[in-house]
């Protein structure tokens, strides 16, 4: 059984002019130590659905199983004990701003009744963890927003959880910022085989630390998976744009693609994908030794996503016809995936 599980869920709010389906029918299995991301642009219901996780909001319909348990039938004191084993990240922080970093990470071990002197060795524990000994009677107003986070991480840590949840953990935060707390994600799900459920609208967090992810759109999953393969096959046209914003450069895109096209209107342009296991072969010099056509880069990328090679190549192909299509049937025979842009 999966340590997180959704069934037929939906949640509706009302409005002014009706229900609003926030979010719609979804089916979701989450197994221990995975680090899920859920992404989706805004409105997708995103944020929604991870607070169905911890009881913060409750389904219309369906149900909500986590570690074998219904949480939509806990009442009062059994849903605040079953909340202490799932923490949560904020987009902001959320820390107290007149409490030093060590009160704030305490915080819940007070309210969990936990002796002081406990309380001071967890927290003294945690903020090894995250990168901020010696940092304890610091103030928030003191720390660098990636220095926040950190904090916000070590508290959602405090009672031992078994799943921590991030709504949008990353998106107030630098981009160099960003890697350093996604690394520390890592280290965390890794050393503490902690399982993360990951809200963002960032496709490059998916990439860096995902291990599965599900696409949401207008409240419904439209597409889940492997990150790999949801990277190398998207299939929904919302999943598309996710990743061709992360693999494709967006600058100039379009008119050089609309250059090239009016350049040599013979010619054919093809969006290549590569991953892990043909990444490095060099498979358009071998295409163009074996077949009588040339191929002109027109822009691309290869990127790493969790631990394997990903990329996507988009080139122009001329010469004779029939050439073509033997070069495209090599593509595929060597499992490189092959869309056709334009035909000349």
């Amino acid at each position: 059984m999966a340590l997180i599980e959704l069934t037929h869920v939906k949640k509706e709010f009302s409005g002014k002019n009706g229900a609003i389906k926030a979010v719609n029918d979804v089916n979701l299995a989450v197994e221990q130590g995975d680090i899920y991301g859920i992404v989706g642009y805004s409105g997708a219901g995103k944020s929604t659905l991870v607070r169905l996780l911890n009881g913060l909001e409750l389904p219309t319909s369906g149900t909500v199983m986590v570690k074998g348990q219904d949480i939509t039938t806990l009442k009062n004191k059994e849903l605040r004990n079953f909340r202490k084993k799932i923490g949560m990240i904020f987009q902001h922080f959320n820390l107290l701003w007149s409490r030093t970093v060590i009160d704030n990470i305490k915080l819940p071990l007070e309210l969990a009744g936990v002796s002081k002197a406990d309380q001071r060795k967890r927290a003294e524990d945690l903020l090894e963890l995250v990168g901020l000994k010696g940092r304890g009677d610091a103030y928030p107003s003191q720390l660098s927003g990636g220095q926040k986070q950190r904090v916000g991480i070590a508290r959602a840590l405090a009672n031992e959880p078994e799943i921590l949840l991030c709504d949008e953990a990353t998106s107030a935060l630098d981009p160099q910022t960003t890697e350093e707390v996604l690394d520390l994600l890592l280290d965390i799900n890794k050393k503490l085989n902690l399982t993360i459920v990951l809200i963002t609208h960032e496709m490059n967090v998916i990439r860096k630390i995902c291990n599965k992810v599900a696409v949401m759109e207008l409240g419904n999953i439209v597409e889940e998976g492997d990150v790999v393969e949801v990277f190398r096959h998207p299939k929904q046209a919302v999943t598309k744009r996710f990743v061709q914003q992360e693999l494709q450069p967006e600058d100039d895109k379009e008119e050089m693609l609309a250059s090239f096209i009016k350049e040599n209107p013979e010619g054919q342009i093809v969006t290549l994908s590569f991953r892990e296991n043909n990444a490095n072969e060099p498979v358009i010099s071998q295409a163009i030794r074996a077949y009588q056509v040339d191929i002109n880069v027109v822009y691309g990328t290869v990127q790493q996503a969790n631990g394997s090679t990903l990329g996507s190549l988009t080139v122009l192909l001329t010469g004779e016809p029939r050439e073509i299509e033997q070069a495209i049937a090599f593509f595929h025979s060597k499992e490189v995936g092959v869309e056709v842009l334009t035909h000349g």
